[in-house]
């Protein structure tokens, strides 16, 4: 795949996703969209994977989408098309057979909290942060779709807080409420994400798989939510 944008390599088992936009803190183009979609679908091919990665390079994880993406758009119906293909693509991880784990080194906002939210695990070192500042930033929203992730992620109150609000959360207080697995220090992050791939590759594929589709199908069905694109996008 791609030499920058998106990078995908495998090795011993463990696939590795890299961002890899560092002087852009690694926002998401949707070229760098489709990227990550063509590597989620080379994992779930291939049946020697047994455990993927997904990390940033730099200082971030992944500090959202590229504002940039946003001034082309005419019309509610592209914003609507945009929310509808990254769905796609986060369903796309969300779906993965295999054990997931997202490495968070730095920012993970927006798109960026997305993808982590869509990974079964999370490691990060204390200068992780996880946020959706679009109120003060695009001005868009997220579609209901993304709102249930956030929501399941972290619970109702905390995702008032960083959709209203747009705080972010700590490292520390993600390692709190149970979405972070473990906080290390930048120097024993290798080690950490080694040790619990080793122990991943370990455990029986078929039983964690059917734990992540039986864990996924719970999600349930979602009510109708273009309207409320319509309405945000409307005054951007």
């Amino acid at each position: 795949m791609s030499a920058r944008g998106v990078r995908y390599s495998t090795a011993d088992g463990v696939a590795s996703v890299v961002f890899d936009r560092p002087e852009a803190y690694n926002a998401m183009t949707m070229a760098m969209y489709d990227q990550l979609a063509e590597a989620c679908a080379i994992i779930a091919a291939d049946s020697n994977v047994r455990v993927a990665t997904f990390r940033g390079t730099g200082q971030a994880f992944v500090a959202g989408t590229d504002i940039h993406e946003f001034m082309t758009f005419d019309s509610a119906d592209d914003g609507i098309a945009y929310e509808r293909r990254i769905d796609e693509v986060i369903s796309g991880i969300e779906s993965l057979p295999v054990p997931t784990i997202a490495v968070i080194e730095g920012a993970a906002m927006g798109g960026g909290l997305l993808i982590a939210a869509a990974c079964d695990l999370r490691i990060a070192t204390p200068a992780g942060r996880f946020g959706v500042p679009i109120a003060r930033t695009v001005g868009n929203c997220l579609s209901l779709a993304n709102t249930a992730r956030i929501v399941a992620a972290l619970g109702r109150a905390r995702a008032k807080r960083l959709l209203l609000l747009a705080d972010s959360l700590s490292a520390e207080e993600a390692l709190n409420c149970g979405f972070v697995v473990e906080v290390v220090q930048p120097e024993s992050i290798e080690d950490a994400v080694n040790a619990m791939c080793r122990q991943l590759v370990s455990h029986a594929p078929i039983t964690m798989r059917v734990a992540k589709e039986s864990i996924r199908r719970l999600n349930g069905a979602l009510p109708e939510g273009d309207d409320l694109i319509r309405i945000a996008i409307r005054q951007l």
